[in-house]
């Protein structure tokens, strides 16, 4: 009976192939030592060139019933032309991504996010900003009916609120809809519904929101 033959089917283990095994393990723990010595002894990149300014261009505002004369780069925000620029810091800098409302100024009678738009597109309108809400020393409707209910805590948003209420009791007034008016063949009805939609846009974080309303439905419901 002839004997059976040696399995070769798995390798047997040699001096010469567990040298070249301890060899192979530790030229690879030494590897990222040694490309990190590298990239520290390599010269630094150079820093990015910066974003060359566009050429200031004048612009004329009309803010509060009077001509601003400006040189802007075309890319500065309204927002930032008012605090900036002419410093007129009502209009708050809450978000700068057009989600809060503490920007919020009225241009031609309609409000908008300053934060969101370009000085430069505004030129020859009427820009009214919370500074020229009130009659000099005489505070508006609107304004005194905040403070007689107690709108606002910290007031960090309150210009943006005002601003933005007083576009709302004249959208109102006119009779425009909104997204909860029923009808909107008909003038809308004077609702806390119809008022927390319009002032949807304006975040108050104190959480003031019912007398808000209150100081809004107040003053809208009476005669222009």
């Amino acid at each position: 009976m002839s004997a059976t033959p040696p399995d070769d089917s798995s390798p047997s283990l040699t001096r010469r192939g567990f040298l070249q095994s301890a060899l192979a393990a530790a030229a690879a723990t030494k590897t990222p030592a040694a490309l990190a010595e590298a990239a520290a002894q390599a010269p630094a990149a150079a820093p990015p060139a910066p974003i060359p300014r566009a050429p200031a261009q004048a612009v004329r505002l009309n803010i509060n019933g009077k001509d601003h004369q400006l040189q802007l780069e075309p890319r500065v925000t309204l927002l930032d032309a008012l605090r900036e620029y002419i410093g007129m810091t009502g209009a708050k800098k809450g978000c700068d991504r057009g989600q809060c409302g503490a920007c919020t100024v009225l241009v031609n009678g309609r409000r908008i996010n300053s934060c969101l738009t370009l000085a430069v597109m505004h030129e020859g309108d009427a820009i009214t900003t919370i500074e020229g809400i009130a009659q000099g020393d005489n505070l508006s409707a609107l304004q005194a009916a905040f403070i007689e209910h107690d709108a606002f805590q910290c007031g960090y948003c309150t210009p943006g609120q005002i601003c933005s209420a007083t576009a709302c009791i004249s959208e109102l007034r006119a009779g425009t809809a909104s997204a909860v008016s029923a009808n909107v063949a008909k003038a809308p009805a004077l609702s806390d519904d119809e008022i927390r939609e319009r002032m949807s846009g304006n975040i108050c974080r104190c959480g003031a929101y019912p007398n808000i309303v209150i100081a809004i439905r107040q003053v809208a419901s009476k005669p222009a």
